[in-house]
């Protein structure tokens, strides 16, 4: 039992001791906010007991407010990025979850279960990752969908290290702009050892 507990207070020192790019704040329970004046994200990590991983998550950022042709023709769309990592340590990343919000003021407009084919071109390399998920979907002054992926950590890595990076969800199409890839790009240098299955 005492040397879990020295493996423990060793790993928590190691995780805090790990180089956070733009880090406001951390504490022993490895709750981090990081933002970078540069592209505006917040980047935050927890740990979560129940599931026995950290989380560190790059929260909703936007994307563009310029429409994304389909059916969200006039709406915005963000993104949430998300990389699991087993126990409390920040070398290894299990996998990542992606998560694209589209905001409208139409609200009849959403994807139906047959649009939510995600496809992203990074670098001009084409990755199908799946259907999407529907997380949440609410009609109030806006009609706000949410939409989630889990990937494996390999495909993450190649849309937060590439140069461009063009989304599709359906008939919605559109790319990232360089905030968004440089924020990614910060959450992905939060973890030392670029694996994952």
């Amino acid at each position: 039992m005492r040397n879990r507990r020295l493996f423990l207070s060793i790993c928590m020192l190691s995780v805090a001791a790990l180089p956070l790019s733009g880090v406001r704040s951390f504490s022993g329970n490895l709750a981090v906010a990081a933002g970078s004046e540069d592209h505006g994200g917040q980047i935050t990590s927890r740990y979560d007991g129940f599931n026995h991983e950290t989380i560190v998550t790059l929260k909703k950022m936007k994307v563009t407010c310029a429409g994304s042709g389909g059916n969200f023709k006039d709406a915005c769309v963000s993104i949430v990025a998300t990389l699991h990592c087993p126990g409390v340590q920040l070398d290894y990343v299990r996998y990542a979850t992606l998560q694209l919000v589209f905001e409208t003021k139409d609200w009849d407009q959403r994807h139906a279960l047959d649009q939510r084919e995600l496809s992203v071109v990074a670098n001009g390399e084409t990755l199908r990752l799946g259907r999407m998920d529907l997380l949440v979907q609410s009609v109030d002054t806006l009609m706000s969908e949410t939409l989630q992926i889990e990937v494996p950590y390999a495909a993450f890595k190649k849309i937060a290290l590439a140069e461009t990076v063009d989304l599709s969800v359906g008939p919605s199409r559109f790319a990232l702009r360089d905030k968004n890839l440089m924020a990614l790009r910060d959450l992905h240098n939060l973890v030392k050892l670029a694996t994952g299955s």
